[in-house]
């Protein structure tokens, strides 16, 4: 009994380990792990039974956080998005446009997964609308099938880090920091890693060229009357789009402003540019633009307005992120009522999936809510805390710690068990550390996205096995027989992209400005400058409470 009592808290944890291991529901498992363990800690007079009238009032904070509500709206957004066309449109005019260089599938692949991440925030919509559009094409083309399979799994989970990232709304609410400033710290590692695996394709397409190849020009459908594909229009019009752009943003936003609220509102206005020259051009019919020209400009400005009614909105302060989740998911609904891609039923599918969801993640909320009520009446909180601070290398070495733990935890939980379950307690700790808790989520963000790349549990690998060919087929367009995709290809092939995350997870570490610049756009102010006024008899009626005497009419 007096080793119970003593170490009720480490094995209050080492339960919840053991039930999760045997696939009990994370939910009901952290629930009952925590009322199990309070019921001990009563009888072993550790707790008082009045402990517990606290669980109702937690349980409905769980239920009335309005953070939380943007969760329904972004993940309505997405599932709308992806019925709505906007991928399949984005795949094949992209993947047209990089057809005739070698890897052009691969960039393609990478440059729609990340404007789908910045607009639907869903990985399961981002890796299944691309692995059934751009896999067969790759497959059909001669691409490694582990290079095919990487790249697409990889690109989807960009939902993860890029906002509006459903993982960021749940970091920020369990660290207690604003949805908002998360959204600012990520952007950078997001279009940081987007960058990583662009290089690492033209690595493959220089050293290994057999495994990138080009799409032959029969597959090239893009080309005008006169045999030309028209890029040359689209570069003219892309540039002058971005002078117009940039000319616009110095005037309207000013160099001052922050980095976040810079590249959102700079891709708003050479999308805009584009689109209104390609919109003159068509309604008058003055031949400036080629087809393509005109194909992209169309296509890719949607989601560019998109994003910012959803991130611009939210970076320039004129909504939170709830409104501005509210705000994206009516504007998928007229995005999708545009292209008459939408009718009550896929309405209905789109409404029943995100309750689920949303059921899923408030559950797990409320019994970590139970856990955590328990967990630190036992003082586990305290036994983190001690666990941790007394790590060797002080900060970095818990940074390092946390970063393998979660990395490993990753293999075995996903995002939501991972947000509710670990944050709790790694928070605070990192807290008292004086370690910005932003920068830390941020940490933890792009670490967790590994999680969705880990075989064999990686839901990203799941979502890809689903739609990928099971057996051998015969394509319609070449009328060769393609082999199956094997489910150890696609593990294979998630390797690399894992090493890139976990590359960037070193590069936030050892570079925090990367993150910090959300704090750039706070006013800074000098306490010498501050006066107060108090009004009473026997004070002077302005004084300076930074320095000695009464503030000067010249100081005034």
């Amino acid at each position: 009994m007096e080793f119970l009592t003593a170490n009720l808290a480490p094995l209050m944890f080492g339960t919840l380990i053991v039930l999760l291991l045997l696939g009990y529901p994370v939910a009901f498992a952290l629930a009952a792990n925590g009322i199990l363990f309070g019921i001990i800690g009563i009888s072993l007079d550790l707790l008082t039974p009045a402990l517990f009238q606290a669980l109702p009032q937690r349980v409905f904070g769980v239920v009335m956080n309005d953070t939380l509500l943007a969760l329904p709206f972004f993940t309505f957004m997405g599932l709308i998005l992806e019925r709505s066309g906007m991928a399949e449109d984005l795949l094949e005019t992209v993947g047209q446009l990089f057809g005739s260089i070698r890897g052009g599938l691969a960039f393609a692949v990478v440059a729609v997964g990340m404007l789908l991440a910045a607009t639907t925030g869903v990985v399961s919509a981002s890796v299944i609308s691309m692995g059934l559009i751009s896999l067969p094409i790759m497959l059909r083309y001669g691409y490694d099938r582990r290079l095919a399979t990487g790249v697409i799994a990889a690109s989807g989970t960009l939902s993860q880090i890029i906002p509006p990232s459903l993982t960021l709304i749940i970091l920020a609410d369990q660290l207690g920091r604003s949805v908002g400033d998360m959204y600012r710290g990520a952007l950078l590692p997001g279009l940081v890693l987007v960058g990583m695996y662009m290089l690492y394709i033209t690595g493959l397409a220089l050293f290994r060229p057999q495994q990138v190849p080009a799409l032959p020009p029969e597959a090239r459908n893009f080309r005008e009357p006169n045999g030309n594909t028209g890029t040359r229009s689209l570069i003219v019009l892309m540039s002058v789009a971005l002078g117009v752009a940039i000319g616009t943003l110095e005037l309207v936003v000013g160099p001052e402003a922050p980095v976040d609220e810079q590249v959102v509102t700079g891709m708003l206005l050479w999308g805009a540019t584009a689109f209104v020259i390609a919109l003159i051009d068509k309604a008058l019919n003055l031949g400036w633009l080629s087809a393509i020209a005109k194909r992209v400009t169309f296509v890719m400005v949607p989601p560019l307005a998109l994003v910012f009614l959803v991130l611009g909105t939210i970076f320039i302060g004129v909504a939170t992120p709830t409104e501005g989740g509210a705000m994206g998911a009516v504007g998928a609904l007229l995005l999708a009522w545009a292209r008459k891609r939408i009718d009550l039923k896929l309405l209905q599918q789109a409404m029943d999936s995100t309750t689920r969801l949303t059921c899923f993640a408030i559950f797990i909320l409320i019994g970590s809510t139970v856990f955590a009520l328990t967990f630190r009446g036992v003082n586990g909180d305290l036994w983190v805390e001690h666990l941790l601070t007394n790590l060797p290398g002080g900060e970095l070495g818990f940074l390092i710690f946390v970063s393998v733990f979660v990395f490993v935890a990753a293999f075995f939980l996903d995002f939501f068990e991972l947000a509710f379950i670990i944050i709790p307690l790694l928070g605070p700790v990192a807290d008292k550390m004086g370690i910005d808790l932003i920068w830390f989520g941020i940490l933890i963000a792009v670490n967790m996205q590994t999680s969705f790349m880990h075989p064999p549990f990686g839901l990203a690998l799941f979502y890809l096995r689903s739609v990928a060919p099971h057996d051998d087929y015969r394509d319609h367009v070449t009328g060769r027989t393609v082999a199956r995709v094997t489910t150890g290809q696609i593990y294979r092939g998630s390797i690399p992209f894992i090493l890139i995350q976990l590359l960037l997870v070193v590069i936030v570490m050892a570079c925090p400005s990367l993150v910090m610049h959300y704090k750039g756009d706070a006013k800074k102010i000098d306490p010498s400058t501050i006066h107060i006024n108090i009004q009473g008899a026997g004070a002077p009626a302005e004084y300076n409470p930074f320095g000695d005497s009464p503030a000067s009419d010249a100081s005034r």
